[in-house]
């Protein structure tokens, strides 16, 4: 066999020259005693196994060997291991996979999904099907946290999973090892978003395959890129930076099914199938739901228009999601007619109450806009707090009655927050003479396309109703913060800003108070 093999396809041509005696040969090593229990496969699957980055994300088309690299760590080089996927049924795959390669399944317990491997080491199955499932394994320490089809799991179960990886053994490296395919719906886009230096083409500094970037979570709860591994200080703490990265692999990478016809099979699906199973093509468009609210194709094509503005325009209305607390944001979305400045969010702990959501409120506010504000919850108390600091403000109650009709007049709505998701619907239908622009924000392009309705009946008429906002956190698996606070803006009932010119702002009267207790200082 020649000295150097640098790809299973090279592996598969030097295999397929062999005499009878040389395959016979081969075999008696490889089954050996002292033979490696378990090998990467030389190209991209090695690149995956060897990295260095703590986050590494292996796959992108079908049959690259994403499971095999799962287990494959599990059974060389980590201590306890865990391998997640959504549902327990999909499990099944894994074990199966691990029976063949051990020709055993010796020291498995079925019941509690454990794996007692040869040298001492363990391996956990797990499983999340539902959003908060993540608090199952709340605690749960392992040196590796494996997820396999990374795109069908929400990205707050992630971002808590990952959170308990550790080991007391200093030997021991720790490392989170994503396995999947480009997402085949909306609720799957936040992958893109986590590792955008490698699947956005809009990104303004890509990465390539296999290079290493480091990430910290800053003081609003966002991913913040910086240069190296160096610790930097991150709201008075020093935070040591996590790397990332991506390789990518499709089934010419996968020795066991490059001889078998499996790529024909992935050259056989419709599209976007075909592009995303068979070249990993994470741009490939995603098949909207049958009951999705708003197309997926309408909310890029708003970002696709946006483009950043110096002189804005006056602000027309401003919409403000309060957080619930928890991992909740409370998000401003600031409306200049039919163009959106970029959302503002902070962490639902900075802005916990009234006073605090008032003050995160008020700095964004210009031009006598009109505040809509989710009145409901804390949303109440900050309401109050905002009316406290004479602002223009109108209380948004999403399950109060609506009188609209859609443009069409056909329909009618359910209540206040259908009316105000359809509103929004209507702005970005490309057949709108005047459509409306929106920052290019991954975040607020996945709370946009979980919305999902139906039609009911009221009375005489048929109404819209659209998925509350708890179905959509199930869905996402985090609230939909920023895209509720674009959706307040569009309740028809909303009034327009006085034009008063009497009316003074609360800046206008603490600068009046300040010039008159100067004046009397003066005196």
């Amino acid at each position: 066999m020649s000295a150097l093999v640098e790809s299973t396809g090279d592996l598969l041509a030097e295999i397929q020259q062999m005499t009878a005696e040389e395959k016979a040969e081969l075999d008696a090593l490889l089954m050996a005693g002292d033979a490696p229990i378990w090998l990467p496969q030389p190209g991209p699957q090695s690149a995956a196994y060897e990295t260095k980055a703590d986050i590494v994300f292996y796959g992108g088309a079908a049959g690259g060997g994403k499971t095999d690299l799962l287990l494959g760590l599990c059974l060389t080089t980590q201590e306890h291991s865990i391998i997640f996927r959504r549902e327990s049924v999909q499990l099944t795959g894994i074990e199966e996979r691990m029976m063949k390669i051990l020709g055993t399944r010796k020291g498995y317990n079925s019941q509690d999904g454990l794996w007692r491997l040869p040298g001492g080491r363990i391996m956990e199955l797990g499983s999340v099907k539902e959003p908060d499932d993540w608090m199952k394994y709340q605690g749960r320490a392992h040196d590796l946290k494996a997820f396999d089809e990374i795109c069908h799991f929400t990205e707050t179960q992630f971002r808590t999973l990952i959170g308990w990886l550790r080991t007391d053994k200093p030997d021991i490296r720790q490392r989170v090892v994503c396995a999947g395919n480009p997402p085949t719906d909306p609720q799957g886009e936040w992958v893109k978003r986590y590792w955008a230096a490698w699947l956005d083409p809009q990104h303004p500094n890509p990465a390539k395959p296999g290079e290493l970037r480091w990430y910290v979570t800053d003081e609003k709860g966002e991913d913040m890129e910086v240069p190296d591994s160096e610790p930097v200080m991150v709201s008075g703490e020093l935070t040591r930076p996590m790397s990332r990265t991506f390789i990518p692999s499709s089934v010419s990478d996968n020795l066991f099914l490059s001889s078998t016809g499996y790529r024909a099979k992935l050259q056989a699906l419709p599209e976007p199938l075909r592009s995303q199973m068979l070249r990993g093509d994470f741009n490939a468009g995603a098949t909207d739901p049958a009951w999705q609210l708003i197309p997926t194709e309408w909310v890029k094509a708003a970002m696709a228009r946006w483009q950043p503005r110096v002189a804005k325009g006056p602000m027309t209305r401003m919409g403000l999601d309060p957080a619930r607390g928890g991992l909740d944001k409370t998000s401003a979305a600031r409306r200049h007619g039919q163009w959106f400045d970029e959302i503002v969010a902070a962490p639902g702990m900075v802005t916990k109450d009234g006073p605090t959501a008032a003050a995160f409120a008020a700095p964004l506010v210009r031009d006598g806009a009109v505040i809509c504000i989710d009145a409901i919850g804390i949303g109440s108390s900050a309401l109050d707090f905002v009316k406290g600091l004479g602002l223009n403000v109108f209380p948004v109650v999403n399950s109060e009655a609506s009188s609209g009709m859609d443009m069409a007049g056909t329909l009618k709505f359910r209540n206040l927050r259908a009316e105000a998701y359809w509103r929004l619907r209507e702005a970005l239908d490309p057949t709108n003479p005047d459509p409306i622009s929106l920052p290019n924000d991954q975040e607020l392009l996945g709370d946009l396309t979980a919305v999902r309705y139906k039609v009911v009946t009221m009375g005489q008429h048929a109404a819209i109703q659209v998925r509350s906002k708890d179905e959509i956190r199930e869905a996402l698996g985090r609230s939909p913060d920023k895209g509720d606070s674009v959706v307040l803006t569009f309740v028809d009932a909303i009034p327009k800003p006085p034009r008063d010119p009497k009316k003074r702002s609360w800046r206008d009267r603490l600068s009046s108070r300040a010039g008159n207790k100067g004046s009397a200082q003066a005196a």
